[in-house]
C-alpha cells in the first residue's frame, strides 16, 4: 500500500443480523464481533497505525431490550477485564470517549483500571466509543467553552476551530484519516460528526463478525489509492 491512515474509525454494525441468519440469539453476535474486534485491533496495531476508534456502545442503544444491553454490559466488562495482558504484550493503549457514568461502578472501574494499566505504552491508541453521541460531545464542548470565555474573558473574535476541538473528547486524538462502516449501511449514526469533516469513508456489505483481516486490507488499499483533497 502506498500509504496508510494515521487513524481508522469504525462503526462495527451487523452483530444482529449475523445471528439471525443464523438462528443464534443476538449475543452470539456480539460475542461474534468481540472476536473481531481483538482480530481487527491486533492487525492495525502491527501495520503502524497510531489510532483506533471503535463504535462500541452509542448513547441511542440504551433503547434496546434491557435484556440485550444486560448481556452486552457483561460482554464489554469481560472483555476490558481479560484485555490487559494482550495490550501489554501489543504496546496498545487504552482509551474511552463517551460518557461512562451511566454504567455499573464496576464497569467503570474496569475502564479506568485499564486506562492506567496501559497509560505508558507508546503504540497504537485503542479508543472505545462507550455511551457516545457526537451531537451531545458537541454540544459539552460547547457549554465548556461558553464557560472558559465568560471566566477567562477570552476574545471571541480570536477563536478558532482548535479551540474548540480542545473540548471534544478526541482532543488527544488526530481526526479519522478512514471511517468504515460495516452491513451495508450508509450512516454516521451520530459518530464523531465533528471530527469526520474530511475523513475518507468505506462502506461495505460484509457484517461485522465477518469482517476479518482480508477484508482490512481491501479497506486500506482502497484508502492508499485515494487522492485526498481536503476541501479544495
Amino acid at each position: 500500500m502506498k500509504r496508510l491512515p494515521r487513524h481508522v474509525a469504525i462503526i462495527m454494525d451487523g452483530n444482529g443480523r449475523w445471528a439471525k441468519k443464523r438462528n443464534l440469539p443476538r449475543i452470539m453476535g456480539h460475542r461474534s464481533g468481540v472476536k473481531t474486534v481483538d482480530a481487527i485491533s491486533a492487525e492495525c496495531s502491527r501495520l503502524g497505525i497510531s489510532a483506533l476508534t471503535l463504535y462500541t456502545f452509542s448513547s441511542e442503544n440504551w433503547k434496546r431490550p434491557q435484556t440485550e444491553i444486560k448481556a452486552l454490559m457483561e460482554l464489554l466488562a469481560q472483555g476490558v477485564k481479560k484485555s490487559s495482558g494482550k495490550m501489554k504484550k501489543n504496546n496498545i493503549r487504552f482509551n474511552v470517549i463517551g460518557d461512562v457514568s451511566a454504567f455499573s461502578e464496576s464497569l467503570q472501574n474496569a475502564v479506568r483500571n485499564l486506562m492506567k494499566e496501559t497509560f505508558l505504552n507508546s503504540g497504537m491508541v485503542l479508543t472505545l466509543a462507550l455511551n457516545y453521541g457526537s451531537r451531545q460531545e458537541i454540544l459539552n464542548a460547547a457549554k465548556a467553552l461558553s464557560d472558559k470565555i465568560i471566566k477567562t474573558g477570552m476574545d471571541m473574535s480570536s477563536l478558532t476551530e482548535g479551540d474548540f476541538s480542545r473540548f471534544l473528547y478526541t482532543c488527544d486524538l488526530p481526526d479519522p484519516d478512514l471511517v468504515i462502516r460495516t452491513s451495508g449501511e450508509k450512516r454516521l449514526s451520530n459518530f464523531l460528526l465533528w471530527q469526520v469533516a474530511y475523513s475518507e469513508f468505506y462502506f461495505t456489505d460484509v457484517l461485522w463478525p465477518d469482517f476479518d483481516v482480508s477484508e482490512l486490507r481491501k479497506a486500506l488499499e482502497d484508502y492508499s489509492d485515494r487522492e485526498r483533497r481536503f476541501g479544495e
